[in-house]
């Protein structure tokens, strides 16, 4: 099983753990199952598969641009999202 067919498993299974209308039974099971399954390693491991490539320009680009009109960001939080923005519409050739 590929490692990204296991964190869309234990996704399911965690999904179980915090419905209210799944019996106790079922997440006892849910719970020894993910338990089995190494806990967030697999999570970890995707992550790490995907590098750079898993994240979406255009998420990386709204989280910058988010990041720079956020009261709660400092400055110099603020003058990093721009620096990193201008990094990301203009990479280097």
């Amino acid at each position: 099983m590929g490692t990204e067919e296991r964190v869309n498993k234990m996704r399911g299974y965690k999904a179980a753990l915090s419905n209210p209308n799944v019996s106790d039974e079922a997440k006892e099971h849910s719970q020894s199952v993910l338990n089995e399954m190494g806990g967030d390693r697999p999570r970890e491991e995707l992550y790490q598969s995907r590098g750079d490539q898993g994240k979406d320009p255009v998420r990386v680009s709204a989280g910058l641009k988010a990041a720079q009109r956020n009261p709660r960001v400092t400055e110099g939080g603020k003058q990093r999202a721009s620096q990193k923005m201008q990094e990301v519409s203009s990479p280097e050739e």
